[in-house]
């Protein structure tokens, strides 16, 4: 009779002989991640090498590579490309003032935002106009949040967690609303906004929620393998926002470690320890071919017994940027 305690905090698990993984479902690429990375790849077939891109068009070390050896050059400000050239804007959005620089150097631009990071656009220079103050909650520095920043220098403030609330100040407390980065933990931005709420009681919320789809899908299906995996292995890079949530989201919801890999040969099998079951996923801008090499990996080490763990079905769709599909010659097919 098995009589071991489990750790506090966590629910007893069913006791099991197999090594066994569990597999999230969903996990891995999004719509906006797709189209951004297609886009890449189709500019380089449609106009041939170099093809510059401003930022990592999405945030994944093996994404970058495989664009760079075919031809892809990525920058970090618009003044590094050559005049006349094109330039790939990427997933995280750029501010007006980016749009205004490519346009002073001649550059050809192809903008691969997010449709989704694009709607916070839009709501941001919608409540400008409006004459609020916008408290967007997010990390300092990360790309989406300079972008959507920028559409309203003026009437912006960032607001990262709830330590800063305090520190907030705006002009009336009648005229105000909050809207967030898209690849916050949903439990972080919601901790922020009851904080918010409680100093200014009549703070307006966007008209949708601003954590997309694919976010909260992957932090729901992550928290799921918690329930029973004693080790989560997330597959995403370092400066991916939504793959370090969902650690953190394994963590808060049980899990007795949870690590971030870029690749399988990063496991260290001292996490591997007493372990029967290992919880799979992986971050939005992640290719299902690193998660085959996690599973290869773990295969090799006795974890044969692999269980899909579906959570959600998603069939969103985004059609390529409109500087694409004039030569691309193809219609518009969103599906938000």
């Amino acid at each position: 009779m098995n009589t071991a305690t489990p750790p506090q905090g966590h629910p007893a698990r069913p006791t099991r002989a197999t090594k066994r993984v569990l597999l999230a479902s969903p996990r891995g690429w999004c719509a906006g991640v797709d189209r951004a990375v297609a886009a890449v790849e189709k500019a380089l077939e449609l106009y041939g090498a170099p093809i510059y891109v401003r930022h990592e068009i999405v945030h994944n070390k093996y994404v970058v590579r495989t664009l760079e050896r075919k031809g892809a050059i990525f920058v970090e400000q618009t003044e590094e490309v050559p005049e006349g050239s094109l330039v790939v804007f990427s997933a995280h959005g750029v501010a007006p003032a980016v749009h205004a620089e490519a346009a002073e150097r001649k550059l050809t631009t192809i903008d691969a935002t997010c449709p989704l990071v694009t709607k916070v656009h839009k709501e941001a220079v919608r409540y400008a106009n409006e004459d609020y103050d916008i408290l967007l909650i997010g990390h300092e520095g990360h790309e989406e949040v300079i972008g959507t920043s920028g559409e309203a220098p003026d009437r912006i403030t960032l607001v990262d967690g709830p330590a800063d609330v305090a520190k907030v100040e705006v002009r009336d407390e009648s005229k105000v609303v909050w809207l967030s980065q898209t690849t916050l933990s949903v439990d972080e931005t919601m901790e922020t906004v009851d904080a918010l709420k409680n100093r200014f009681p009549n703070l307006l919320s966007p008209p949708s929620d601003d954590i997309c789809y694919a976010t909260q899908n992957r932090q729901i299906a992550v928290k799921k393998l918690a329930e029973e995996a004693q080790l989560v292995i997330v597959v995403g890079s370092r400066n991916s926002s939504n793959s370090q949530r969902m650690v953190e989201a394994a963590l808060g919801a049980g899990a007795d470690a949870a690590h971030l890999v870029d690749f399988a040969d990063e496991i260290d099998e001292a996490w591997l320890q007493s372990v029967t079951t290992v919880g799979l996923t992986s971050g939005a801008s992640v290719p299902d071919v690193l998660v085959d090499g996690v599973l290869t990996w773990l295969a090799e080490r006795g974890y044969t017994d692999v269980e899909t763990v579906r959570t959600a079905d998603e069939s969103i769709t985004f059609s390529p940027p409109r500087e694409l599909r004039r030569d691309l010659r193809t219609p518009p097919v969103d599906n938000p």
